[in-house]
This record gives structure tokens, C-alpha cells and sequence, in this order.
């Protein structure tokens, strides 16, 4: 498949972007692998990003509105509202993703419809692309969008060095680039048709 050329347009925001942290599990791999992404969405020029951290909302799996559940929703659900789009970082545990990843995302329903998700995975020899697939399910029940292109790394703890640097950036970053002009694209038109026609699916 051919790239996406970026799309340059001037008199238009930024696509708003919120990076979608998945795990937080102790000794997480996460964090590195979101770092780096947050690199590459900066330079790419196309997005103003917010970073939601699944190990920062400490949302209760009972789907209870309690004081707990309150005071977490207020701090997150307004990123994910305000945001065209997302991405999401995301490891593979047991043939899938996280259940905190789960559950944030079944504490919302309109924040993320009629948006489009990237998705970057993580793992061993699959590079987590059996949690891609079932977030792919899940995001489709939502009324979102998941771009085709996704980044993964197979056998991720050596594909970084110590200091959380990628040992050979070049097919990751040209990945990362692909993905990140679809969503750009997906981002910008689906925020211009609401604005024509709001979403009712």
C-alpha cells in the first residue's frame, strides 16, 4: 500500500490527538513505547496531543458512579471528549489486551464514536497484533473508525536500549509515519463532516 502524502492545510487546527496509554501492570513497557511515539506524533506536525494513562485513572471495574469513579471521570473523560482522535498503545496478555484498557473504554461510549483510533502494539514474537484485532471488535461497537496501519513491536524489550531509545529507529519510524498520515487524514474528515452533518448512527 502505498503511503499517504501528509495533508497540509493551513487554515485548519490541528488534529487533537489523545494517546491512549493501555497497561498498568507493574514494570510496564508501556511508558517506553509511548515515549517514543510521542516523539514521532510532535515532529509529524499534524497533531496537538494529550496523553491519557490507564495507570492514572483509577476507575473501579464495577461501573458503579461512586465518589472514586466521579473524581477519576472528571480528570479523563474531557480528553477523550475533546480529542478528533486517538491512539492507542497497547500490550498482549493472554491472546489480547488489558482489562484496564477495557475498562476504560467501557466507561464511555460518545467520546468515542465517530472518531478514528490508531492502534500500536507491543509484545513477543506476535508484537501484540492479536490485542490489535480484538480492539479492532471492540472500537467497531463504538461507532469508531480503526485506521488500517498500525505500528508493532515483536520482542519488544530488545528493540529498545537502556535508555529507552529504539537500537534501529528505521522501520518504526517509517511505520509510525504511514499510520500517523491516516489518521491524520481519517481525523480531519470526519471532524469536517460532523460539522456538516452531526454523527446519529
Amino acid at each position: 500500500m502505498e503511503p499517504m502524502e501528509p495533508t497540509e492545510v493551513a487554515d485548519q487546527p490541528p488534529v487533537r490527538v489523545a494517546l491512549v496509554i493501555g497497561s498498568n501492570r507493574e514494570g510496564r513497557f508501556g511508558s517506553v513505547v509511548a515515549d517514543w511515539l510521542l516523539g514521532r506524533i510532535r515532529s509529524h506536525g499534524d497533531f496537538e496531543v494529550d496523553v491519557v494513562d490507564v495507570a492514572e485513572v483509577p476507575l473501579p471495574t464495577t461501573l458503579s458512579p461512586s465518589t472514586e469513579a466521579t473524581e477519576a471521570l472528571a480528570a479523563v473523560t474531557p480528553k477523550l471528549a475533546a480529542a478528533d482522535a486517538f491512539i492507542v498503545v497497547t500490550p498482549e496478555y493472554n491472546h489480547s489486551y488489558p482489562a484496564a484498557l477495557k475498562n476504560l473504554i467501557d466507561w464511555h461510549f460518545h467520546e468515542w464514536r465517530a472518531k478514528p483510533v490508531a492502534l500500536v502494539s507491543y509484545g513477543g514474537l506476535s508484537g501484540g497484533l492479536r490485542a490489535v484485532e480484538h480492539l479492532r471488535q471492540v472500537f467497531a461497537e463504538l461507532h469508531a473508525t480503526t485506521v488500517r496501519d498500525t505500528v508493532s513491536f515483536h520482542n519488544a524489550h530488545g528493540s529498545f536500549d537502556d535508555s529507552g531509545r529504539l537500537k534501529d529507529p528505521s522501520a518504526p519510524d517509517a511505520a509510525a509515519k504511514v499510520m500517523l498520515d491516516q489518521l491524520a487524514w481519517w481525523g480531519r474528515a470526519l471532524r469536517e463532516a460532523k460539522e456538516v452533518r452531526p454523527y446519529a448512527g
